[in-house]
C-alpha cells in the first residue's frame, strides 16, 4: 500500500462514522491461501444493506457439507466502508469475502493490491456474463480484476397510491409514469401541486434526491480522468439550486437517511415518492413493514425517472490476500454470481442483477412484486436498466456525498439555511475533508 493511498484510507476512516467498528467480527488471520477441496472450511461474508443472500448461503451449505459460511451484514454502505477501509489501514480482519459498494470502489482501487487478483480464479471465462461496464468497473489500472459483479442500480419511482389519490393526482403506473415523465423541474412542479393540496412532503430528504441528480450526470464528483468536479461545476450547481428551490418550498420531509422514523414516515403519508434504484425496493419493503404496514399501504413502482436512465450504486464481491481460503472463498463468490443466483438474489432483496442472462430472465417474466401493487419490477428495471452507464467514482466519492453534501442538505432540510448557503458549507466541507 503507497503512502497517499494509506493516508487516504486513515483520513476516511476518521470522517466516516466509527460506529462501524463493532459491527463486523470477521477473520482476522492472514497466510497462504488454502485451496477449496473438500476439507472443512469456514467462510466469513461481510455485507452491507439488504443483499438477500441468506437462503442462498443456505442452499450453498446443502450442496458443499464441508463449508460453513459466516456471515456479518452492516447496517449501511457508508459503515461498510469505515469498517473495510479502517481494517485495510491496518493489514489484518478483513472477512474472506468482503462486498464493496460501487460509491467507494474508486478508494478501494488505490489499494486494489489489497485484493486478490480473480483473473487467477478463473474470472476471465465469465467476462461475457456481465454488462461489459460493471466487468470494466472491478479491473483495476494494472489490468487486475478485484470484485465479481453483484448487482446494478437501474432507478425508477417508488410511490404511494394512495398519497397520489388523496392529492387528486392519477395513482396508476401507466398514468404516474406520463405525469413524471419529463425532467427533474417537471418532478419538482407536481411535487409543489402535490404539496400544495395536502401540505406534505414529496420526497422523503433532499439527500437522496440529490445523490439521484449527480449520478445521472456523465461527469459528477469528479471528472473521467480523475479531478474533483464540484466547486465550479455549473450543471451541479444548477442542479443543486433546482433541489433547494423544491426543498425551501417545503417539498422535502426532512427526514433521516436510513432511518425515516423507524419505517413509519412510509406508512402514514408523510411523504409521497421515494427515489428507487433496484436494490432500494427491498429497502422499501422492510421499512414499510418496521413501520407496521403492508402491501395495502399502498406503495407502487413506476418505469419512469427524472431527466431519463440513472445507476445508483450496485456491489462486488472481492477477495482480500490475507484470507487463508482465497479458493474456497472464489468458488462461493462465484456462485453467489452467477445468473441462477442473481435471479433468487433480485427475488428477495428487489435489486436488479448485472448479469445478461438474469436481466434477460426478469425481463421475459417481468417478475410481479405483490408488495408494490404487482408491479412488474423485473420488466420495470430491464426498461430503466437501457442507456445506464457507470458515472466514474473517485476515491472519495462517497465522503463527498455524505460528508460534504449530506450535513449542508441536512440543515437545508430542516431549515437551518437557504440553498445558498447549503451550497457555501458544502463547499467549505469539501475542502476541509477532500485533498
Amino acid at each position: 500500500m503507497n503512502t497517499r493511498a494509506r493516508n487516504r484510507i486513515l483520513a476516511t476512516a476518521a470522517v466516516a462514522s466509527v460506529s462501524a467498528l463493532a459491527l463486523a467480527g470477521c477473520s482476522g488471520s492472514t497466510g497462504p491461501a488454502e485451496g477449496g477441496g473438500d476439507e472443512d472450511v469456514t467462510l466469513t461474508v461481510t455485507t452491507f444493506g439488504t443483499f438477500g443472500y441468506e437462503d442462498l448461503y443456505k442452499e450453498y451449505e446443502k450442496a458443499h457439507p464441508n463449508v460453513t459460511i459466516e456471515a456479518t451484514n452492516i447496517d449501511t454502505g457508508g459503515n461498510a466502508r469505515t469498517d473495510a477501509f479502517t481494517k485495510i489501514a491496518a493489514g489484518s480482519g478483513l472477512s474472506d469475502i468482503v462486498a464493496i459498494e460501487e460509491g467507494w470502489l474508486g478508494a478501494v482501487m488505490d489499494v486494489s493490491d489489497t485484493f486478490v487478483d480473480l483473473r487467477d480464479f478463473g474470472i476471465e471465462d465469465r467476462k461475457a456474463d456481465w454488462v461489459d461496464w460493471k466487468y470494466g468497473q472491478a479491473t483495476d489500472a494494472e489490468g487486475r480484476v478485484i470484485g465479481y459483479g453483484t448487482d446494478i442500480g437501474p432507478s425508477g419511482i417508488c410511490y404511494n397510491g394512495a398519497a397520489f389519490e388523496a392529492a387528486g393526482l392519477p395513482s396508476d403506473r401507466e398514468s404516474v409514469a406520463q405525469l413524471l415523465d419529463g425532467d427533474w423541474e417537471n418532478y419538482f412542479a407536481v411535487g409543489a401541486e402535490y404539496t400544495e393540496k395536502t401540505g406534505k412532503a414529496w420526497y422523503d430528504h433532499s439527500g437522496f434526491v440529490w445523490n439521484a441528480m449527480v449520478n445521472q450526470l456523465d461527469e459528477g464528483y469528479y471528472t473521467a480522468d480523475g479531478e474533483v468536479n464540484v466547486e465550479d461545476n455549473t450543471e451541479l450547481k444548477e442542479r443543486f439550486e433546482l433541489l433547494g428551490a423544491a426543498t425551501e418550498g417545503g417539498q422535502s420531509a426532512a427526514q433521516t437517511a436510513w432511518d425515516w422514523n423507524g419505517g413509519k414516515s412510509f406508512v402514514d403519508g408523510t411523504f409521497a415518492t421515494f427515489v428507487c434504484p433496484g436494490w432500494m425496493l427491498g429497502v422499501v419493503q422492510g421499512q414499510v413493514e418496521a413501520g407496521g404496514g403492508d402491501a395495502a399501504t399502498g406503495w407502487d413502482f413506476a418505469d419512469v425517472f427524472p431527466g431519463g436512465a440513472a445507476n445508483w450504486g450496485g456491489a462486488f464481491l472481492s477477495i482480500p490476500e490475507s484470507s487463508q481460503h482465497q479458493e474456497a472463498a472464489a468458488e462461493l463468490a462465484d456462485w453467489l454470481t452467477q445468473p441462477e443466483q442473481q435471479v433468487k438474489q433480485s427475488a428477495a432483496a428487489g435489486n436488479f442483477p448485472s448479469t445478461v442472462k438474469a436481466q434477460e430472465t426478469l425481463s421475459s417474466e417481468a417478475t410481479p412484486n405483490a408488495f408494490f401493487n404487482d408491479a412488474p419490477t423485473g420488466a420495470i428495471l430491464a426498461e430503466r436498466a437501457k442507456g445506464v452507464v457507470a458515472q466514474f467514482k473517485g476515491a472519495d466519492d462517497s465522503v463527498i456525498q455524505e460528508n460534504v453534501f449530506g450535513p449542508a442538505l441536512s440543515g437545508l432540510d430542516r431549515g437551518e439555511t437557504d440553498t445558498q448557503g447549503a451550497w457555501d458549507q458544502a463547499i467549505k466541507l469539501l475542502n476541509e475533508l477532500v485533498d
